[in-house]
């Protein structure tokens, strides 16, 4: 299934070339406009304090995390590394399992709209999945990989949101003298 998705995906690249460069820019250079577009809510959440921009932060270093943990244990290797595929850009050969560019992508997106803004997070959700579409497109990801660092993504806000939450019964148990 996983191989047959990548197949319908893969097959149409290289029979347009605009096309084509639209999807090897996005799945090389899209990650930097993501990455910089997210500095616009995490600068106006600043002037309500810096929980949200940790939180974010936090989201990003546990999907981090999480994914080298996956990728260390799996055994997925790239596409190019066992199918003829249509490879746009080059790629060292290993782990394809799961994908770094989606994992970040996503946790920046997710984590944002959950801790900054709603409407900045679905506009960053929409770059991670062009981001995603594109690693598939260009021959280096299959769709499974990209699937896979969106839930590490998703994992990762709500162990940020529940650690969120137990920091918080503590911090005020703590101002109100109610520890055990």
């Amino acid at each position: 299934m996983n191989y047959h998705l990548f197949q319908l995906v893969n097959s149409a690249a290289g029979l347009n070339d605009p096309v084509d460069d639209v999807f090897e820019w996005s799945a090389v250079w899209l990650i930097y406009v993501l990455a910089v577009a997210a500095t616009v809510p995490v600068l106006g959440s600043l002037r309500r304090g810096r929980a949200a921009v940790v939180r974010v932060v936090v989201t990003l270093a546990v999907a981090f995390a999480v994914g080298q943990l996956v990728s260390a244990a799996s055994t997925e290797v790239r596409p190019f590394q066992t199918h003829p595929v249509h490879q746009l850009i080059p790629h060292a050969a290993g782990s394809s399992l799961p994908s770094d560019h989606a994992t970040a992508a996503f946790a920046v997106a997710f984590a944002a709209f959950t801790f900054l803004s709603w409407r900045w997070g679905l506009a960053l959700t929409i770059l991670a999945t062009v981001i995603g579409f594109a690693r598939v497109w260009t021959g280096v990801h299959y769709p499974a990989d990209i699937l896979v660092g969106a839930l590490i993504a998703a994992s990762a806000v709500s162990v940020v949101v529940a650690g969120g939450r137990v920091y918080e019964r503590w911090a005020h148990r703590r101002r109100t003298g109610t520890l055990a």
